[in-house]
């Protein structure tokens, strides 16, 4: 009996040890001197006895401090408001109404080495070291999920958000260039109450004319545009811009500041929130070429549309989450800019909207819950069709995440189809599409697998590029989304898209594929195809020597 309060003793200071654990660390934040460097712990009740080192310095709670699940200890509580915008619940000097830790000599965070130890009553609890346990990188929140440090790169303000499932969605699938248009101007002119457009390039007149009318009726219009977007904002984009903002549509971007880095390599998510009840979520950007007049040539584009309030509430809440950083303002200066026209070459289009109902559709975010797109790709049991704008593999010799996934799949038996673009931009460079496709092709003759890679003939096709990031697994489950396959897409950039459960909607996009993989060019035509310099041609013609040079050049891409 006597060694009951002893076992009890034990058993409760198990249980408290338990209730505590290191969470998340960012030593190396964008602040210079990292003031606004942090720790998270997870705890539940007293944190009398609880301290925190690095072995130079050393942190405690002071009397009668709590846990409440979620413990911020920031370095500078001020430093930490600025960036976050709030304050931490302790910090370690005594520079801000947040309560101080009480320090032992000074615990500072080392960017590229150092560790944490987390001590209850004396007793070491929990610990994390980087390197080792986490792979330092500047801007990055580094944090435990189900025991495993960083299952996805979180940088300093980046949302969390996880997916939403939704069963018996109704909607309308759409295909660029042969329908997209009439799908957006139906969907901008039905508004009634509220427009929410997230862009990474927004260029097209036609849709600005669209939101200025439905602001004219009383629509609130909102816009949310990428500010730094590859080659800048075009020219095309601030003339429309200057028309939303004449409007009194206002027009935010998200940008680094003096005060704040942006949270998002890119916002390159693509998506229309209407009346708290439609999404449209493409493929696409907001340019003459993705949503062309009925007739007119464009790029291939996916893109549907989704009747359902919970996914509208969804992505009204991404929408808010974005808006709301502080890498975001209003644009306050614009530059001169010109209209960017459609393309004048006429296209025979073959498919029209597709509606759906009762489908089974999931939400994708990047960075947030881009795994997704690899589960989907793993899960495959019959087939894969894959059409992207460029796949480019990763680091060193690994291939990109959902390729490499795909080529799994191809493993197991099932049938994998890659079609990527074909035009100068994605072919003209060493390491590109045509590569890609040799490679993939490569890999499938030495293993004997159900593979197969081609380039998209455009030509053939009437079409400018193809640009769309659209999946097909097992003839029923559909990707549409923003997200390139490439390493820094998934991981860095603001991406949306969806996963749409529907043999229709299946059928729909298969056949879209299917329409696109055609004959396909043959690589040792690719030269061709992307379209050939005649005029140096005929020069090289002269020269024997620059003859050989060129065809050894070509054949060798």
């Amino acid at each position: 009996m006597r060694a009951l309060p002893v076992l009890l003793a034990i058993l409760c200071l198990v249980t408290s040890a338990g209730a505590y654990a290191i969470a998340e660390v960012c030593p190396d934040t964008w602040l210079s001197g990292d003031p606004d460097e942090f720790f998270v712990l997870s705890a539940e009740g007293p944190l009398d006895g609880v301290s925190v080192t690095d072995g130079e310095g050393t942190v405690s709670f002071p009397p009668g401090a709590r846990g409440e699940g979620r413990v911020v200890v920031a370095r500078n509580g001020t430093a930490y408001r600025l960036v976050h915008g709030t304050l931490p619940d302790f910090e370690v000097l005594d520079v801000s109404p947040a309560p101080g830790m009480v320090r032992t000599r000074d615990l500072r965070l080392g960017n590229d080495h150092d560790e944490l130890v987390l001590l209850v009553h004396g007793t070491v609890v929990d610990r994390v070291a980087w390197p080792g346990d986490l792979r330092p990188r500047q801007g990055q929140v580094h944090y435990r999920e189900n025991g495993r440090w960083d299952p996805r790169v979180l940088m300093i303000g980046q949302s969390r958000f996880g997916p939403l499932t939704v069963l018996n969605v109704s909607g309308t699938a759409f295909a660029a260039p042969d329908c997209s248009s009439a799908v957006l101007a139906d969907l901008v002119a039905s508004a009634q109450r509220s427009i929410l457009l997230n862009a990474y390039e927004l260029t097209d007149p036609v849709l600005g004319e669209a939101l200025v009318a439905a602001r004219a009726r009383g629509v609130a219009v909102s816009v949310l545009v990428e500010g730094g977007p590859v080659g800048g904002i075009p020219s095309g984009e601030w003339a429309v811009l200057a028309r939303l903002l004449d409007a009194g549509i206002p027009v935010h971007r998200i940008e680094s500041g003096e005060t704040a880095h942006a949270r998002y390599r890119f916002n390159h998510a693509k998506y229309l929130v209407v009346d708290d009840r439609w999404t449209m979520v493409t493929t696409e950007n907001w340019k003459p070429a993705a949503f062309p007049p009925a007739g007119r040539q464009g790029n291939r584009g996916w893109g549907v549309v989704l009747d359902d309030p919970r996914l509208a509430a969804y992505f009204r809440e991404v929408f808010a989450a974005d808006l709301g950083g502080g890498d975001v303002g209003p644009i306050a200066t614009l530059r001169p800019g010109a209209v960017e026209t459609p393309s004048r070459q006429s296209f025979s289009p073959r498919f029209t909207p597709s509606p759906f109902r009762d489908a089974t559709v999931t939400t994708v975010l990047a960075p947030d819950t881009a795994d997704q797109v690899t589960a989907l790709v793993a899960s495959a049991r019959e087939s894969v069709l894959i059409e992207q704008a460029y796949i480019t593999n990763e680091s060193g010799t690994r291939l990109q995440r959902y390729l490499d996934a795909a080529v799994d799949a191809s493993r197991r038996g099932v049938r994998v189809r890659v079609l990527l673009d074909s035009a100068w931009f994605n072919t003209e460079e060493e390491a590109d599409n045509d590569e890609q496709v040799a490679l993939i092709n490569r890999i499938a003759a030495a293993e004997g697998l159900p593979l197969e890679a081609r380039l998209v003939d455009l030509r053939a096709r009437g079409l400018v590029k193809v640009h769309t990031k659209g999946v097909v697994v097992d003839g029923r489950r559909v990707l549409i989304s923003s997200i390139n396959w490439n390493e820094g897409s998934p991981s860095f950039n603001r991406e949306a898209g969806v996963i749409v459960d529907d043999p229709a909607t299946g059928a729909y996009f298969s056949a879209v594929f299917d329409a696109d993989w055609g004959d396909g060019p043959d690589l040792s035509d690719c030269a061709v195809r992307r379209g050939v310099d005649w005029f140096r041609i005929g020069i090289g013609a002269l020269v024997l020597v620059g003859v050989w040079a060129v065809v050894v050049r070509r054949r060798r891409g």
